[in-house]
């Protein structure tokens, strides 16, 4: 099975897939290997991507609290956060570090995303809500919660929640300008579990691809991770292979390599 992250991984900067990389991973196919995506992203701004794939396989979305069949349109596994202990690691936090930005992630398969004042929304398909009363995001089922700092980076910020709240809710730094709070104990890992379970696929079985330290618990899982040149420095530690930029065909570099050496009769798995 190959297990890939989308943005800074399987994604070009301009989020596009490269001809080079869609031929590796059809050829992979052809020898009997699962694609997967891995995604922090929700479910709602996943489609469209998967669409332009032509992707019909099972997706693992929103850091692993959604499980999605691209093929029939279906939301197969979702979990929430408690919005209770969502709400109280907010208050905690802020008695820590000072108020700080607020966006929200709502569940289900058309689930918006809320933000609040001061929250920085990055440019992409899906749009967002705003709000000013952060009452109202504790009005509907939330996947996670997006923080922000006038202060803090991302890694500072990380790593305050952490402290803060840790033991409350899990906290991941999924890219420039995304924190995250998740119900604890969450990961792409336990979402790929589950959707490897139902492929019938084992984790020593399992290529993970990556650029973040949300992907960490999924190179750990998974029996070889391969961590993008672009990819973030706790990554890059813990990886088996560095492969090229998600701009310079990385994916591809390693898929083609692996399908040259193996033998043309034997697929790859088993």
């Amino acid at each position: 099975m190959i297990a890939t992250d989308l943005d800074g991984t399987l994604l070009r900067s301009d989020d596009t897939i490269s001809a080079r990389t869609r031929a590796a991973l059809d050829a992979a196919a052809g020898r009997g290997a699962a694609h997967i995506v891995v995604t922090g992203r929700a479910v709602p701004c996943t489609k469209r991507i998967l669409a332009d794939l032509d992707y019909r396989g099972l997706a693992v979305c929103a850091q692993g609290s959604q499980v999605y069949d691209a093929g029939a349109g279906k939301l197969l596994t979702s979990v929430t956060l408690d919005r209770r202990v969502g709400r109280q690691a907010l208050d905690l936090l802020e008695k820590e570090i000072g108020t700080v930005a607020v966006a929200a992630s709502c569940d289900g398969l058309d689930g918006q995303v809320l933000a609040g004042p001061g929250y920085r929304v990055h440019d992409g398909p899906l749009p967002y809500v705003p709000f000013e009363d952060r009452e109202t995001i504790w009005q509907q089922p939330l996947n996670k919660l997006y923080i922000q700092h006038d202060q803090l980076d991302d890694d500072g910020l990380a790593k305050a929640a952490r402290t803060a709240v840790g033991d409350l809710v899990g906290v991941v730094m999924a890219g420039e300008g995304i924190v995250e709070l998740l119900p604890l104990g969450l990961s792409k890992a336990k979402g790929l579990a589950l959707a490897a379970r139902r492929l019938k696929v084992r984790a020593a079985e399992t290529i993970a691809f990556g650029d973040m330290p949300n992907d960490l618990p999924m190179f750990a899982w998974a029996g070889h991770g391969v961590a993008m040149a672009n990819a973030h420095e706790e990554l890059l530690a813990v990886a088996d292979e560095v492969t090229a930029a998600n701009d310079e065909d990385g994916i591809a570099l390693v898929l083609e390599r692996l399908l040259s050496s193996s033998s043309q009769e034997r697929p790859l798995r088993g």
